[in-house]
């Protein structure tokens, strides 16, 4: 099981270090010389969406796979997930980019939806629920900010 959430918590790292640098008008930006940036410079917040992923992901994946073997400890995995939701809204508010603003309000809010659903927890019982919640899901949270940062 330990093997299972080092290897979770490699491929979160190496997705969100994926997206570092690459915020239009970046030094690994890919731009066509003479290009127009068809998204706005966005590149502060995603540089804090990238912190908190970073400080975010292992907490809750730690969470979720004490819960897998521990179903007592469910206010710990909803307090995480609650935590990783308020972080991205608070890295994302206030951003240049607007659509950027309104992705992270609404993965913030489908985060925090979930993080008091007792239900979505008690379905999480094995290394493969815990990958299906960190995988699939995360990613279908996180989605819309991820590419405006992307």
């Amino acid at each position: 099981m330990r093997r299972a959430f080092y290897a979770l918590l490699t491929g979160g790292i190496l997705l969100a270090a994926s997206a570092c640098g690459t915020a239009p008008g970046s030094p690994g930006a890919n731009t066509t010389a003479g290009a127009a940036p068809s998204i706005p410079p966005a590149g502060p917040a995603c540089e804090a969406l990238a912190k908190v992923y970073d400080q975010n992901m292992g907490p809750y994946a730690q969470a979720l796979t004490t819960l897998a073997t521990d179903p007592k400890t469910i206010a710990q995995a909803q307090q995480s997930l609650a935590a990783f939701a308020t972080a991205v809204q608070e890295a994302t508010k206030g951003s240049a980019d607007t659509e950027l603003e309104a992705a992270g309000k609404q993965a913030a809010k489908q985060m925090h939806a979930k993080s008091t659903d007792a239900k979505f927890f008690a379905t999480i019982k094995s290394t493969d629920d815990v990958t299906k919640a960190i995988g699939p899901t995360l990613t279908e949270w996180l989605g819309p900010v991820q590419r405006r940062c992307a």
